[in-house]
């Protein structure tokens, strides 16, 4: 970083398919937040998200006094500081924005998680799905190609579906299979969608069971934007759920308020060791590890997990 004395922080959600930035000033007031589509763990959508960021906010890039970043590419930025896992950093955001929540359900583009926490917003136990793009954002961009409709007009459509038709088969590829052969019988393409909406929801209901449902429950992701997807799952869960206002940012606001704490109060060296161990625990040295290196594909992890 060109500076240490800047009167901002950032933080990056460097992400599967999107890469997002928020930067807070030292106040802990959001002045920009960006998001960028340059394809799968894109480092063009990175610099994107942060350049528009940074213009945004009518600042440098040596104004930045700290910067977080989180997400699939959170490892490839030079800029970052420090990086968390997207458990913590969901986390921390979506509690920032919902205080009242417990639970946060959160569907991107490669993943999907729950994340149960406290009433400080620290996690207390998640479980996770990536072991394919089942009932994620790519799961409804390839089921959007094949009923050959914008992906942004899909919500609205299947919003109207009527008739109770089933999606067996949550793997993109043979879900799309399902999908041609509805539409070969005649089905009608909202019809069709419904059905996939209402797939999704069930998919995440299974993740909402493994962990145990707490409530209020906000979602965040970009999945988080469809309607057709958040009635789904509401009916699924059999409660209404909490919609930031930019529910896809959630992460790098997390980002960003980590870095806050990092300027306002500096770690000494051991709490810096520790903050790296806790920060990765969800990837490094438990069976939840273990599981997902393995390919388990669904992880649950218990106990408090502080960032």
């Amino acid at each position: 970083m060109a500076s240490r004395n800047g009167r901002f922080v950032m933080g990056i959600d460097f992400g599967s398919t999107t890469s997002k930035t928020v930067i807070l000033d030292l106040q802990g007031r959001v002045v920009a937040t960006a998001i960028a589509h340059k394809g799968s763990v894109s480092n063009e959508g990175a610099q994107v998200s942060m350049r528009e960021a940074l213009a945004q906010a009518g600042i440098g890039e040596a104004d930045i006094a700290r910067a977080v970043s989180t997400g699939y590419g959170r490892r490839m930025l030079d800029i970052a500081d420090k990086s968390y896992t997207e458990i913590t950093c969901h986390a921390r955001g979506a509690a920032h924005l919902m205080p009242q929540a417990r639970m946060v359900i959160d569907i991107g583009g490669q993943d999907s998680k729950v994340i149960a926490i406290d009433g400080n917003g620290l996690v207390s136990q998640f479980a996770m799905n990536d072991r394919c793009a089942a009932g994620t954002g790519k799961f409804l961009e390839a089921l959007a190609r094949a009923v050959q409709v914008p992906l942004e007009e899909m919500g609205p459509l299947a919003i109207t579906a009527r008739d109770k038709l089933s999606i067996s088969n949550m793997c993109a590829t043979f879900a799309e299979t399902e999908v041609i052969s509805l539409l070969a019988e005649g089905k009608a393409k909202h019809e069709v969608l419904g059905a996939v909406h209402a797939a999704i929801a069930s998919r995440t209901l299974g993740l909402v069971a493994r962990v145990g449902q707490r409530q209020p429950i906000v979602m965040t992701g970009g999945v988080a934007q469809n309607i057709a997807a958040v009635r789904h799952i509401e009916q699924a869960l059999g409660t209404a759920l909490l919609i930031p206002d930019n529910p896809q940012a959630a992460g790098a606001l997390g980002a960003a308020l980590f870095a806050l704490d990092e300027v306002s109060a500096p770690k000494t060296a051991d709490e810096e060791d520790r903050l790296d161990s806790a920060a990765e625990v969800s990837h490094c040295g438990t069976p939840a590890c273990a599981a997902k290196e393995a390919g388990a594909g669904t992880q649950v992890l218990h106990g408090p997990l502080r960032r």
